[in-house]
């Protein structure tokens, strides 16, 4: 006798996500997503129109022009889209090095980043370009330089050259990941304390006669693997396999299995959104509330970024 199915195989499970044994698959609607996939859908801006992208991350902007500087009313309200999606894009904005750093400014004081070569005319920015003997080595999510005491708030990257195909960016919601936590982790991670450290990811880029200017400068930080958004509020996941060490009172290994497990849990395809690049196309994260991965797939051809950073706060 050969089974007629007459439903869904779905129909006969609870809504919500579920784990395939016995490799630890977990499938499912993200269905903690929903309250927020609908507030996102019924913002709107003065001064601009949005086009929701991601269930709760991710818009792109139209009807503003980057090159020129807007008013108060305006960054007010690009700001409050950003706490919004945790990234905005834009299309077609040919900005010059010096018109890139007044739009980043309007939000913000500049850091330097002491790792990454600058544009040579607007030290504020870090150019990044790949090619076929400069690989792109940022295709692992991170959220930017968690090591410093006070890592980036937000930071603004801009396309100038872009490979035929391939090159995107993929941007994940860390509180929507937060929120997807048993409560059994929640508790687990709650006051916990990671350190992280650039050593992981650029020290064999010092030189030994450095190295130790280099670590007074830029002491292992300490930060909470649970951080409170500065403006919002909210929880989020704060470590990453790129520049979280370790975790204060706990050995290595139970310490390194924790952050592995937290940071597979924030790749959740449900919390993300992927940008595909266009010449002039810019993207404006907020730092805290998102972690970024590079898709690096272009190799040999060409791709040309430069980034803004916003200097942020101490995470609490």
């Amino acid at each position: 006798m050969t089974m007629t199915a007459r439903q869904d195989p779905a129909a006969a499970i609870d809504p919500g996500r579920v784990t395939l044994e016995p490799y630890g698959v977990v499938v499912g609607p993200a269905i903690h997503l929903a309250e927020e996939r609908r507030r996102l859908a019924a913002c709107t801006y003065e001064g601009f129109a949005i086009r929701q992208l991601g269930a709760t991350i991710g818009a792109e902007v139209h009807g503003l022009d980057l090159t020129a500087p807007l008013s108060d009313a305006v960054v007010a309200e690009l700001r409050r889209c950003l706490l919004d999606f945790k990234v905005i894009f834009f299309r077609d904005q040919p900005l010059t090095p010096e018109q890139h750093v007044a739009f980043a400014r309007q939000f913000g004081d500049l850091e330097i980043h002491p790792f990454i070569p600058s544009n040579t005319g607007q030290p504020e920015l870090v150019r990044f370009e790949k090619e076929a003997q400069v690989g792109g080595f940022e295709n692992g999510w991170h959220s930017d330089v968690s090591w410093r005491e006070a890592p980036s708030a937000a930071a603004v990257l801009h396309a100038i050259e872009i490979p035929l195909v391939g090159g995107d960016t993929a941007f994940s919601d860390m509180h929507a990941a937060y929120d997807g936590l048993s409560d059994e982790m929640k508790e687990r991670i709650d006051g916990l304390v990671a350190v992280h450290d650039y050593t992981k990811a650029f020290g064999h880029a010092v030189p030994e006669a450095m190295k130790a200017q280099m670590r007074e400068q830029f002491p292992p930080a300490l930060h909470p693997v649970v951080r409170t958004h500065g403006e919002t509020g909210r929880k989020l996941i704060y470590v990453n396999r790129y520049f979280t060490d370790t975790i204060v009172g706990m050995e290595r290994a139970e310490a390194e299995a924790l952050i592995g497990e937290l940071a597979a849990h924030a790749e959740c395809m449900e919390y993300q959104v992927r940008f595909t690049w266009t010449k002039d196309a810019v993207a404006f994260w907020d730092n805290r509330a998102t972690q970024h991965l590079a898709v690096s797939d272009y190799w040999p051809e060409r791709r040309i970024m430069e980034r803004a950073s916003i200097i942020g706060e101490r995470p609490i």
